[in-house]
């Protein structure tokens, strides 16, 4: 699957979301994102969200926090196209692994290796929440699904089948929820412990290199899986 796929998947998966939820507005938030992923750190990829992304930055009177959860390619369009949003914008971002990690090949990173560049590179304000071994804690089960939140609503019952068809046998069986990680950092930022560091060099091999003498952006290193998980089930 292409990222030009991958993009019409995730508008559409957005679409359902919204629809079980009960909005049908989506036309004044919900933006086309972009159909390719950057070929160098220069060249950006418009579309529409990302021009909406810029325009929120520009109009914003206070930082304007950009939560990303899947390809940083949007975001880092945003930034080559208008380099002085980094004054405006605080990017939060679900993506890589700990920089202790012996790689970083993971999902939201590897499709795209230049746009996560150009994020870690720009200098922009940036909270990175690795993959593993931090947001891999985010973990439920089917069984405290359909306790919790399968008979509440339509998105409860949507979202239980969801997790439910990810495998034909539950028997000791749990699933990582990665996403909502990047939500509760601005929920409850204590949920997500954080920590200062020089941002790291993302190599060739989809490795991190360390330079002390980097601009600095938060990293985190730990969640609050009992509490953010009873934030989600209380409102959903």
């Amino acid at each position: 699957m292409g990222p030009a796929d991958g993009m019409g998947k995730s508008y559409e998966e957005i679409l359902r979301v919204l629809d079980r939820m009960g909005e049908n507005r989506h036309e004044r938030f919900v933006f086309k994102g972009s159909t390719r992923f950057l070929e160098n750190t220069n060249t950006p990829c418009d579309s529409e969200a990302v021009r909406d992304l810029i325009k929120k930055a520009v109009e914003a009177e206070k930082p304007l926090y950009v939560v990303a959860i899947g390809a940083s390619t949007n975001i880092a369009s945003a930034i080559l196209l208008k380099p002085e949003i980094t004054e405006k914008i605080v990017v939060v971002w679900l993506g890589g692994h700990a920089h202790y990690w012996s790689h970083t090949k993971e999902f939201n990173l590897a499709q795209d290796v230049v746009a996560a560049r150009v994020l870690f590179d720009c200098g922009v304000p940036f909270v990175q929440i690795p993959c593993i071994p931090v947001a891999s804690h985010l973990i439920t089960t089917l069984s405290e699904l359909e306790k919790h939140i399968e008979d509440n609503s339509p998105i409860g019952t949507y979202l239980t089948d969801i997790v439910r068809n990810y495998s034909d046998n539950h028997y000791a069986w749990s699933k990582v929820i990665w996403d909502i990680a990047a939500i509760a950092y601005l929920v409850n930022p204590s949920w997500i412990k954080t920590q200062i560091t020089h941002s790291p060099i993302l190599t060739d091999q989809i490795t991190w290199s360390i330079d002390k003498g980097r601009h600095f952006i938060k990293t985190a290193v730990s969640v609050d899986r009992n509490s953010i998980f009873k934030d989600l089930y209380s409102k959903i």
